[in-house]
């Protein structure tokens, strides 16, 4: 439906306006002038059709030179006549933008599609749609939202519809985040015309909108000298951003500014990004000054801020630099403002680059931990260990020792104690180092062993000679025929606390609930105090069989020994090579295809030195055994030694499109500046239960479409190789290891933990 003559004219008499404020106030990014831009209208198109009563597509056309956000497509009827699904739309490709980062953009035509139900007796359906986009010389347009009608067919008839295009001016900015624009300085305070021009959406008033200078006015004093007051004034019907605002030193030389203090913001509901915190009015924001000099002088300082009017236009990025006269300051003064300066910004995380930015709230600091309550989740979270896909491997080899010594209690007793042993003496010494070493300024954490290619490899070995030796290609120790014969040997007892040990080496990349807790409280005590939590980690994880060995009840219930168990030893040889498996997978991620290929040939020559060692016990010739033995041996460790030069594998997405984006401490704190809510996922390629999460959660298209709704930024942190950055983010959040998942809410505030085992609805109940 076209407009009335009288709405096309009052629309062309205040996009003619505004074009004159413009072009008197700014000039256009990179020398392109204004009128270069195509019209709003022009550079995106949309176009919808029923295909049924319950498809319904969007026909997006971008015109040469421009493009759509991806994010930024919202499209859902505006009642109850259709019950829709989330919005499809294919993948775009990943774009580095100026001001949100990271973004997946449509410089194409596409087609949106959404699904779901026309109710009965509807012809028509009302869609609001929603869209920004940008011209690739770096100007965007405000968020464009209208309204389209799309006709269905008839209950039970097929769809007729061709594409209806949308309705030629019904576009209208509502209140809206602010735009992507680029920034310079405002003409109006400084001189100068540097400031980016945009397209800007007529909104819902019939007046033009004020010049940014008396839209928003901007001074600043010094009312101490180490402190500035800094003041917004805004007319009726304006409003200001708080985290759209940076204030900085021309002279980074001649101070450091401290963060902020805003005071309480008014919450904005925005229909397209959700609650956002504004000043309407006036709003004055003290900040600190650390001075360099004690003398009276003259500071340039320079502020950048972002606002809209109420129900019309958001302006473009700000810049102002004003004069401030300081008086002169007294020594006392000076280290009182360092100080509380070096604080603020040391408590918030901000680099010391003479930028300050508004305050954004760290994680929410957990209760500290009584004793006895760490010492419990310990045991518990040792306990579930065994239930962790790291672990199940190798405790078949328990297994087999629990089956032999079933109607023995003597047996049964030393089997469990010196399996426990070695979990113990296994948690106590990894414990102990990791404290150590992190107490030395290393960036370690909880699984830092299976960050060294080296440990990779060699646990790959373990687990191939361990397979190999179930598999009967060689023995190792005992057999089972030696059952009922002198069993309680010292290889017997060295066998058990092997078993133990392993145990401990494969478990510590997986953390299971209730440890996150109880070892964060053990990285922060006293060494003896992190040495009892390590023990009673290890004693949750031998606990299953101490009580086999010590409660005849239960061992009573065990299988007796027999033929089967033969059978039964040779089947749990596949679990320990699909670990191998797994472990050279691991080092290919760290170090390559080429890393993995030499791990292999290592195996091949190792498994075939055990083949023929084994052979050589039935027939002469020692010599030529231990030469061939040994020559092959000496294969395996040229291959750990080439794995060890291989240069490391860069981080790189899996996947041509991927939902996230790499995590870096800056992109986080860019983010959080701008108000986005974000979800931070910490992850490892050696961390299976991250694996279970992401194959079960976090790699559906469920998660998928949740992100796209709620408008999350993804960001993952690989932890598979060494990173002190992700390292520093695990200790902000007293998080000891990986898997760790943080949702950072829109607006700024506290992230908030989520489990370690993730599930759809937990993460749909802390991103919605």
């Amino acid at each position: 439906m076209l407009p009335s003559a009288s709405s096309f004219w009052n629309a062309l008499t205040r996009a003619a306006g505004f074009s004159l404020l413009l072009a008197a106030g700014t000039a256009s990014a990179q020398g392109i002038d204004e009128s270069e831009l195509l019209p709003v209208e022009e550079a995106f198109q949309v176009e919808a059709k029923a295909v049924s009563r319950n498809w319904i597509e969007f026909q997006f056309k971008v015109a040469p030179g421009y493009y759509l956000y991806r994010e930024r497509i919202k499209i859902q009827p505006v009642d109850s006549a259709f019950k829709f699904n989330p919005l499809h739309t294919p993948p775009g490709e990943f774009k580095e933008d100026p001001n949100f980062g990271r973004m997946e953009v449509y410089h194409n035509d596409f087609t949106a599609k959404l699904t779901g139900a026309a109710a009965s007796g509807v012809t028509a359906i009302t869609f609001n749609v929603g869209y920004q986009g940008c011209a690739d010389i770096g100007i965007c347009y405000p968020p464009q939202r209208t309204k389209m009608t799309v006709a269905v067919p008839a209950e039970g008839a097929a769809a007729t519809a061709d594409f209806q295009t949308t309705p030629s001016g019904t576009a209208s900015l509502q209140l809206g985040k602010p735009p992507s624009l680029l920034g310079g300085i405002d003409s109006a305070a400084s001189g100068s015309n540097n400031n980016a021009s945009a397209s800007i959406t007529l909104g819902a008033t019939d007046q033009l909108p004020l010049p940014p200078e008396q839209a928003f006015v901007f001074e600043a004093i010094a009312s101490a000298p180490t402190e500035l007051l800094l003041r917004f004034t805004m007319p009726p019907g304006y409003y200001l951003y708080r985290d759209r605002s940076e204030f900085a030193l021309v002279d980074s030389a001649a101070g450091t500014l401290g963060i902020p203090r805003w005071p309480a913001a008014r919450t904005l509901d925005d229909p397209e990004f959700g609650p956002v915190p504004v000043f309407f009015d006036q709003v004055e924001v003290p900040i600190t000054l650390a001075r360099g000099t004690r003398s009276a002088q003259s500071l340039s300082l320079v502020a950048k801020f972002q606002g809209c009017e109420e129900g019309g236009v958001c302006y473009p990025p700000m810049t102002r630099m004003l004069s401030v006269e300081l008086p002169e300051a007294s020594a006392e003064a000076l280290q009182l403002a360092a100080t509380r300066v070096e604080g603020e910004r040391s408590d918030l995380k901000v680099a010391a680059t003479g930028v300050a930015s508004a305050p954004q709230a760290d994680a929410v600091s957990e209760p500290p931990v009584a004793l006895w309550k760490a010492m419990l989740l310990a045991l518990f979270g040792g306990l579930i260990l065994n239930l962790m896909p790291c672990v199940l491997p190798v405790l078949s080899l328990k297994a087999i020792s629990l089956a032999e010594s079933a109607e023995r209690p003597e047996e049964a007793h030393r089997h469990a104690l010196w399996y426990t042993a070695g979990v113990l003496s296994s948690f106590a010494a990894i414990g102990l180092l990791v404290i150590g070493l992190r107490s030395g300024g290393q960036a370690l954490g909880w699984g830092f062993q299976l960050q060294q290619p080296l440990m990779v490899a060699l646990m790959g070995y373990v687990m191939v000679v361990l397979g190999l030796s179930l598999s009967g290609v060689f023995t190792l120790g005992a057999g089972l025929s030696n059952i009922g014969s002198n069993v309680a040997n010292s290889g017997g007892a060295k066998g058990d606390f092997f078993t133990g040990v392993l145990a401990c080496v494969v478990a510590s990349p997986c953390t299971a609930p209730f440890m996150g807790t109880a070892l964060a409280y053990a990285f922060a005590q006293s060494a003896a105090i992190a040495l009892l939590i390590f023990l009673m980690l290890g004693l949750g994880l031998a606990l299953p069989f101490l009580l086999i060995g010590f409660v005849p009840g239960l061992a009573h219930r065990l299988p007796k020994p027999g033929a089967w168990m033969e059978t039964f030893k040779q089947w749990l040889a596949f679990p320990l090579y699909l670990t191998a498996i797994w472990l050279a997978w691991v080092l290919g991620q760290q170090r390559g295809p080429d890393a993995m290929a030499l791990w292999l040939g290592g195996a091949l020559a190792l498994t075939a030195a055990l083949w023929w060692w084994e052979q050589g016990r039935y027939r002469d010739g020692r010599m030529l055994r231990v030469v061939v033995t040994l020559l092959l041996v000496i294969v395996t460790a040229l291959a750990l030694h080439n794995i060890h030069r291989t240069p490391p594998q860069t981080t790189q997405s899996k996947n041509a499109i991927s939902l996230s984006a790499p995590y870096s401490a800056d992109l986080l704190a860019s983010l959080r500046a701008q108000g986005k809510p974000i979800f931070v996922n910490m992850t490892a390629d050696w961390c299976l239960s991250c694996k279970v999460n992401e194959r079960t959660t976090l790699g559906t298209e469920r998660f998928a479409d949740l992100l796209q709704r709620t408008g999350t930024v993804y960001l993952k942190g690989d932890w598979t190789n060494e990173d002190p950055a992700i390292t520093e983010f695990l200790n902000q959040h007293n998080a000891v290891g990986v898997p760790l998942y943080v949702f950072f809410p829109a607006g700024g505030g506290p992230g908030r933990k989520l489990p370690a085992v993730l599930t759809p609805a937990v993460v749909a109940e802390a991103l919605e």
